[in-house]
């Protein structure tokens, strides 16, 4: 049951939704749903943290939306939204009962994203690695609300709709998803260069086996979390303290054969680690990083969750 927190046992390629696969029909339903693509799987990868069961989701939506009478829909976007906002909901409560059979830290699966992500500061804070662990405190509901109204600007009365509840209810489930996420918000680093600077001292340190270095580089009250999926060593529990995780990334440098290759990414909107060996994707390390230093390490190593750092993912809001 390691890899259970995915779809079922397929191959997702990112356009399993994309009705451009299906023999190139084209036409005023398939242009408005490639249209609003990208908007919609943000959408669904941001309540799930899964970017296959957001394809899942995309492609349900399709083949709903493909049986719709377009002369009844008024503004094809919001229709859109909301069909993808309820399947993602239902795929959400799925994903929750079979998180509780998962080996070791759930993490939101990696994505390579394009500079453009990174431009847009909220949509970088909302897909952000430690923002998405942020929201997986929240329920259901109050999830598919946050992320529709903070992140996508909807109208509760638009919500409303996507998520079957009056306007005022819609209201109080923003209030206290809003107060959730604001006691837990990871601040960040707002510049860069800072960032950066952070993120090179770590790669350095580790490449060279510096333990001093990763203890000048750590924050006090640095998290290490692993994903292996149960099908790759991880640590199975959070690693808490700059000392503990200084020494874990120590010892573990002296195991990774030559030739492997540590280089810096786009992941998720923020500045990452990519572990290659033998040219393959080994690890992928989402860092954050406040008052430059590194606060949070998000190793994903469970290969299931990697196939969409192979090329960038566009994400629009």
């Amino acid at each position: 049951m390691g890899a259970a927190v995915r779809s079922e046992d397929r191959e997702h390629d990112g356009h399993a939704a994309d009705p451009r696969a299906g023999g190139g029909r084209t036409g005023p339903a398939t242009e408005a749903f490639l249209a609003h693509r990208n908007l919609l799987f943000t959408v669904a990868y941001e309540m799930l943290g899964s970017a296959a069961d957001a394809e899942d989701v995309l492609q349900e939506t399709w083949l709903r939306w493909a049986d719709v009478d377009l002369g009844t829909v008024r503004d094809p976007r919001a229709y859109l939204v909301r069909v993808t906002t309820r399947q993602a909901l239902s795929r959400l409560r799925a994903l929750g009962r079979r998180k509780e059979t998962y080996v070791g830290s759930w993490l939101p699966e990696p994505l390579l994203t394009s500079p453009d992500v990174a431009e847009d500061v909220e949509l970088a804070d909302s897909v952000s690695m430690a923002m998405m662990l942020v929201m997986e405190t929240l329920t259901p509901t109050e999830r598919a609300v946050f992320v529709l109204r903070e992140v996508f600007d909807l109208g509760y009365d638009e919500i409303a709709e996507a998520v079957d509840k009056s306007p005022a209810a819609v209201r109080q489930v923003a209030h206290r998803a809003r107060a959730h996420v604001a006691a837990r918000r990871p601040r960040g680093d707002v510049s860069p260069a800072r960032t950066k600077g952070a993120l090179d001292a770590f790669r350095r340190a580790v490449e060279t086996g510096d333990l001093q270095g990763l203890l000048d580089v750590l924050a006090p009250d640095v998290v290490l979390l692993g994903d292996g999926g149960g099908i790759k060593q991880a640590v199975l529990r959070p690693v808490v303290g700059a000392d503990k995780v200084a020494r874990l990334l120590h010892a573990g440098t002296r195991r990774i054969p030559a030739g492997a290759s540590l280089r810096p990414a786009q992941v998720n909107g923020r500045p990452a680690l990519v572990l290659r060996l033998d040219g393959e994707i080994d690890t992928v390390v989402a860092v954050r990083v406040d008052d430059g230093l590194v606060t949070g390490l998000y190793a994903v190593r469970n290969p299931e969750k990697l196939s969409h750092m192979r090329r960038e993912t566009a994400l629009r809001r």
